[in-house]
């Protein structure tokens, strides 16, 4: 009985936990930046997504640009998975992107050297390790002798406005 019991347990864990992780399909028609998309589902609805775990350089910021063509490159008009992890202050989703070779978006970016690891929000080693690689070969922004983080940029623009 006790076996039961505990299986039932286990079974009803593992729902919840199946249902806790959304996941959203479409495919991406918009590209804002190197860590923003948006996916059009089967419905027509529009869903603006922001990478998880990661944030690339802004528009107007040193490989801004080229991280935005990346993501292009790797997703758009791609039907793509996303695997929902939460959703931001601005109402975005924010999750893990993989397009129709399933490459993880996310991952890939940081393999490139064209995004930081967001570390206040992930702690995963797989994606601390990606950053490490990118940095000790200087890849992408990393070949910059001394590269601005985005939320450090951000930081500094809103100062010049505030003026």
């Amino acid at each position: 009985m006790k076996k039961i019991q505990i299986s039932l347990l286990l079974l009803l864990l593992s729902l919840r936990i199946a249902v806790a992780q959304q996941i959203l399909q479409g495919k991406v028609i918009r590209i804002a930046d190197g860590d923003t998309v948006t996916i059009l589902d089967k419905r027509n609805n529009q869903t603006r997504v922001r990478l998880y775990g990661i944030d690339c350089p802004e528009k107007g910021q040193d490989f801004g640009s080229v991280a935005r063509k990346f993501t292009s490159d790797l997703c758009f008009g791609q039907q793509v998975k996303v695997i929902v992890k939460d959703k931001d202050r601005y109402g975005r989703t924010v999750g893990l992107i993989f397009n129709e070779k399933h490459q993880n978006i996310n991952l890939e970016l940081l393999n490139a050297g064209l995004a930081w690891h967001y570390t206040p929000y992930d702690k995963s080693k797989e994606f601390a390790q990606a950053q490490a690689n990118a940095k000790n070969l200087k890849l992408g922004l990393w070949a910059h002798p001394n590269p601005v983080a985005p939320w450090e940029f951000r930081k500094n623009k809103k100062g010049l406005y505030q003026k």
